[in-house]
């Protein structure tokens, strides 16, 4: 697999998880009470909990888009 193709893996797989995390965060944001009720029901937590492990989901996939695709990508890019 050459430098260049490498590159463009990368940049689609950042482009494609920001992508996922984007509309993760609209859908999150748009129905939180309708998603936190069904999601509270299955898994026996309150609504502020719920709001919490969404926060804490969305801040983990961010960091790992950034260090497993973005900061690769850059590094190829830099090469």
């Amino acid at each position: 697999m050459t430098q260049d193709t490498l590159t463009a893996v990368f940049g689609w797989m950042t482009i494609l998880n920001f992508a996922v995390l984007i509309f993760s965060t609209v859908m999150i944001v748009s129905l939180k009470d309708w998603i936190a009720g069904i999601h509270g029901r299955m898994f026996d937590m309150q609504p502020a909990e719920m709001r919490m492990v969404y926060f804490r989901y969305l801040a983990n996939y961010k960091i790992l888009t950034l260090i497993f695709c973005l900061m690769p990508w850059l590094a190829l890019k830099l090469a």
